[in-house]
């Protein structure tokens, strides 16, 4: 059902095609919706999501990226700007935007406003965290798989996410945002040893 190439990079494939955050891909043109958690360069490439978008792709995201959309060619009927702690209807989908933002690091502050998702994907309940710090306020998220990232510096490290999961209670966990920018192999180890025995966790990437 979905699939992430690298860093946060995630694709579902059901009956629409939802790309979020897509970086080193390449052209195939068969977005429905490409969601954009920020607009830092390993989540909002301008490369990458030329080469998904179509004549009828929709573009979500903070109010940052909306600029750069249309600098892409979107038209404004499909770019859609949110805000965290607010929910949204868009064409038969629903879902939420959480907080995402670092507690004690400069990289993602909260005033940004930038986002992370709550969204039912084929009656599965997703949470995409986006780059953020195990926030207090994101623990009482329901979701069923939650993607989670782990690779510490510009976000929660291993155990602080494995922490932080424990307290959430998906059914699956998968960290993501390690091996490209920061975080290794060994951080994946340490996060999958920590997190309660009664949540999965699933790989992201396929081990080297």
């Amino acid at each position: 059902m979905f699939d992430i190439n690298i860093q946060s990079s995630i694709r579902f494939d059901v009956d629409k095609v939802i790309y979020f955050d897509p970086i080193k891909l390449d052209e195939r043109h068969d977005a429905d919706y490409i969601f954009i958690t920020h607009p830092h360069y390993d989540h909002f490439e301008k490369e990458t999501i030329l080469n998904l978008k179509n004549d009828y792709t929709k573009i979500i995201g903070p109010k940052d990226i909306y600029e750069v959309a249309l600098e892409m060619g979107f038209s404004e009927d499909r770019i859609m700007t949110v805000m965290p702690n607010e929910t949204y209807d868009l064409d038969d989908m629903n879902f939420k935007c959480v907080p995402a933002y670092n507690i004690d690091k400069p990289y993602h502050l909260k005033e940004y406003n930038w986002i992370g998702y709550v969204m039912e994907i084929a009656g599965i309940i997703y949470y995409i965290a986006g780059d953020t710090d195990a926030l207090l306020e994101n623990e009482d998220i329901i979701c069923e798989v939650a993607m989670i990232p782990i690779g510490g510096t510009y976000t929660m490290n291993a155990r602080e996410a494995a922490t932080f999961v424990n307290k959430m209670k998906p059914k699956v966990v998968v960290p993501y945002h390690y091996g490209m920018v920061v975080g290794t192999e060994d951080d994946f180890k340490l996060f999958a040893s920590l997190v309660d025995s009664s949540i999965t966790v699933q790989r992201a990437y396929e081990k080297k």
